[in-house]
């Protein structure tokens, strides 16, 4: 009964929630009509959904999110922080609106490479993504960050994340959290790992990231929790020993890598894992896997400077993980994400 009361408040508020970020988008839409520097609309060559039907898969998201609390899958979250905070991230983003939509019509995308934190980075991330200022790599642009992914996916960011839960907690059944251990790759500034902190919170886990700014403000955000840590480090080259980690998650990393990148880092991920371990993949959606929506994936890097975008939309996930040691074994859709869940390969024994 507890359970699906707290399910029924968490939906409640999930629907305001969508509503609140609802009137931030045509607040900022507003904002650059009376700037003179609106983007100008893409119009898509493949099918694209309307406003209404996105409104109705964020609250089809939202059902399956307040079902997972109800059936024990993980508790209602709570990490959304002050509101003054929110209001405050909110001013950020609507005073940085004027720039990042000068650079975006100007075709600007590589000033971040200039900045002093683009140092000894690789080169294909010291870009304006998105064309905001900084692009991912000052302290500034991290506290910009969820309130401008939240704001993309009309308030479902958070949502969209907790559907990776369901797999680690069928992992994690009938073992003892203590004795496994969780890395969060590209962990940013650590929201997901407080989601999973909060639903698995005697486990062990570690966030790792490659931008400083992001590290000092998740190791900030999760301070009050024992159980996790926070390190600098390339999902390239990972600092982690070989076979180290029972569980292995990714977020919204993939997209923004080049093609032979993204198989360095899946080798990676697949190296710091034991075997049989779990490994859980939450991304954009790709060509196909919702064809309905192929418009909208083909307009996200026209609106927004993500140079690797497209070619993502047509890499075989499955199949990079697969050839990685990665055996794929669940793939589902969250509305405009996917959730690839693999399992790592045993070793093979000497009978072998």
């Amino acid at each position: 009964m507890a359970n699906r009361v707290e399910a029924y408040a968490h939906l409640a508020g999930q629907t305001l929630r969508t509503g609140w970020y609802a009137a931030i988008v045509r607040a900022l839409a507003a904002s650059a009509r009376r700037t003179g520097n609106a983007p100008a609309p893409f119009k898509p060559t493949k099918p694209a959904p309307s406003e209404m039907e996105l409104f109705r898969e964020v609250l089809r998201l939202q059902k399956q999110d307040a079902d997972n609390v109800r059936d024990g899958l993980y508790p209602a979250p709570n990490d959304d922080g002050s509101f003054l905070a929110h209001i405050e991230a909110l001013r950020m983003m609507f005073a940085d609106l004027p720039r990042s939509n000068e650079r975006r019509a100007a075709g600007r995308a590589e000033e971040a490479a200039q900045l002093p934190q683009a140092a000894g980075l690789p080169d294909y991330y010291t870009r304006n993504f998105h064309y905001q200022t900084d692009g991912y790599l000052s302290a500034e642009s991290a506290k910009l960050y969820d309130i401008q992914v939240e704001t993309l996916f009309l308030g479902s960011g958070a949502a969209m994340r907790r559907q990776g839960l369901p797999p680690i907690a069928e992992f994690v059944r009938g073992k003892d959290q203590r004795s496994l251990s969780l890395v969060d790759i590209a962990c940013g500034t650590g929201r997901f790992l407080e989601q999973i902190a909060q639903a698995f919170p005697a486990m062990p886990l570690t966030g790792v990231d490659l931008l400083a700014a992001y590290v000092d403000e998740a190791a900030a955000y999760l301070a009050a929790r024992r159980n996790v840590r926070v390190m600098q480090g390339n999902a390239e080259a990972l600092p982690i020993a070989a076979a180290s980690y029972d569980i292995a998650t990714c977020v919204y990393l993939f997209h923004e890598l080049p093609h032979e990148v993204r198989r360095t880092v899946a080798g990676e991920i697949a190296r710091v894992l034991k075997p049989g371990g779990l490994f859980v993949f939450i991304d954009s959606l790709q060509w196909g896997d919702r064809p309905e929506y192929d418009g909208l994936l083909e307009g996200f890097p026209h609106r927004f400077h993500e140079p690797y975008y497209e070619e993502y939309l047509g890499d075989d996930m499955a199949a990079l993980f697969a050839c990685k040691g990665l055996s794929p074994v669940q793939s589902f859709n969250a509305f405009l994400s996917k959730i690839v869940v693999c399992r790592k390969n045993p070793e093979p024994t000497a009978m072998q």
